[in-house]
């Protein structure tokens, strides 16, 4: 299975080290936490919402790496016993997403796999060719959190120095 996620070029795209900084799966020391999104918009939107950028004039100084990760089709990934607000929600909701991931991790779990808090419903479309480049139907995203360090994962720089599309914005669910 292949999944996305945006990095700082100059740096992996996993983190190896429980001194990541914290984030919705994981609290101060708990990680890492590998973060997937199943598409490379979502893998953007991430990048959108947490930076708090909401307008194309923002985007002219992002330069981030897109990342392909390879991780195994197998993989066991469970899904949060929670409510869509609180699994969608921000800041203040993190702290109950960071106690279902411990109660997780408590039973064995090595990941889970939740709906994309930073895309709209419907914001993961892709393109298709048809009469020229035109809009795919619309789909929900999914983010994969992965814990501990997995040397196992190999990645492909898809992109080095890149910059998310303008019309990915709008479907972005802001902080």
């Amino acid at each position: 299975m292949i999944v996305y996620r945006h990095a700082d070029p100059r740096f992996p795209f996993l983190w190896e080290s429980a001194g990541q900084p914290p984030a919705r799966w994981h609290g101060p020391g708990e990680g890492p936490v590998q973060y997937f999104a199943d598409t490379p918009d979502g893998a953007w939107a991430e990048f959108l919402r947490h930076e708090g950028i909401t307008k194309e004039s923002e985007l002219v100084n992002v330069r981030r790496a897109l990342w392909a990760v390879e991780v195994p089709d197998d993989l066991p990934a469970e899904a949060p016993g929670l409510a869509e607000p609180v699994l969608t929600g921000g800041l203040g909701t993190y702290e109950e997403c960071r106690k279902e991931a411990r109660r997780l991790r408590g039973a064995g779990a090595t990941a889970l796999r939740a709906p994309s808090a930073a895309l709209l419903p419907g914001g993961a479309r892709g393109w298709k060719v048809d009469g020229g480049l035109q809009p795919a139907s619309e789909r929900g995203g999914t983010v994969l959190a992965v814990f501990g360090a997995r040397p196992d994962f190999v990645g492909w720089m898809a992109a080095f120095a890149a910059r998310p599309r303008s019309d990915l914005l709008p479907r972005v669910r802001h902080l």
